[in-house]
């Protein structure tokens, strides 16, 4: 991976398409560099899928993305909210929770702690940024209570009720039909520290979904492109959703570096064959479930 921080910082910003310095903080500017990141850099869970899942870290992150390799929710806002504050945005994580649209109820109550969000203050307002959930909003909501409209998505958020107990919620997020349909999120600053123990779980647990399957997606203006064991989907409400499977590992391998834009050098002959197997038992496993 690139040697020293400064150097990973650029040349994460020109994963981005970032070559010329930033100017200065603007909301104009946030919008872009998170459609960006969610263009450019995949939600994925590759090593986890090795046994081998990366640290969380800001700075492991930076360089990571540097190197052309992806994370999920805690490596990706982890990394964006240290470059946001490195260009002089004036942003905040917080603890924040994954919900089922069935466990909405809980999500109003409490915060699991399985997400990081992030808050950014720039001209004069406030706004909910994550580039965290794969399938999540393509720019920055206005952090106040509303519906709001993205193309042919829609998200919301909420204020809940108040209630008693250190961990409720300040902000319910809402995308109903997607892979995170409830976002909960505490209003206090938070550290690395606190999403530790939530990270090794995650990616370590055989309870864990992200032991339990492989997955990369990529957000665009118009749609997602997911790649789930070997199903890979493009959700386009407007030119309709398409899935296939993918027949071999040359197929596999070219997807992820290809459409998903990760750079996969660091993969040993082993790394792949062993991957390929796991995501390849995993999709048996579901055909069976879909059959029976």
């Amino acid at each position: 991976m690139t040697s020293g921080i400064a150097d990973a910082y650029s040349a994460y910003l020109r994963r981005l398409g970032i070559t010329e310095p930033p100017g200065a903080p603007s909301a104009e500017g946030l919008f872009a560099l998170q459609r960006a990141h969610l263009e450019r850099i995949a939600y994925e869970n590759l090593d986890i899928q090795l046994g081998r899942p990366a640290g969380i870290d800001p700075e492991l992150s930076v360089r990571r993305f540097a190197a052309g390799r992806g994370g999920y929710c805690f490596h990706l806002n982890g990394a964006f909210a240290a470059l946001l504050g490195r260009l002089g945005y004036d942003v905040t994580r917080h603890l924040g929770g994954v919900y089922k649209e069935s466990e909405s109820a809980s999500a109003e109550r409490g915060v699991s702690g399985d997400h990081l969000v992030l808050t950014v203050r720039v001209d004069g307002a406030e706004y909910y940024v994550d580039a965290g959930l794969g399938d999540g909003p393509h720019e920055p909501l206005p952090l106040r209570e509303g519906s709001y409209g993205q193309g042919a998505f829609g998200y919301s958020l909420e204020r809940p009720e108040p209630a008693g107990g250190e961990d409720r919620p300040a902000w319910v997020y809402r995308h109903p039909g997607s892979s995170a349909p409830v976002v909960s999120f505490r209003a206090e600053p938070a550290g690395t520290a606190d999403f530790e123990a939530e990270h090794v779980r995650l990616s370590t647990s055989e309870d864990s979904g992200f032991v339990r399957a492989f997955a990369v997606l990529r957000r665009d203006a118009d749609g997602i492109d997911a790649l789930r064991g070997r199903v890979l989907s493009r959700v386009d409400p407007v030119k309709g959703n398409t899935e296939r499977v993918l027949d071999g590992p040359e197929e596999f391998y070219a997807t992820l570096e290809g459409l998903f834009g990760l750079e996969l050098d660091d993969l040993t002959p082993a790394d792949r064959a062993a991957l390929w197997a796991r995501v390849s038992r995993a999709h048996e496993t579901w055909l069976e479930t879909r059959r029976g």
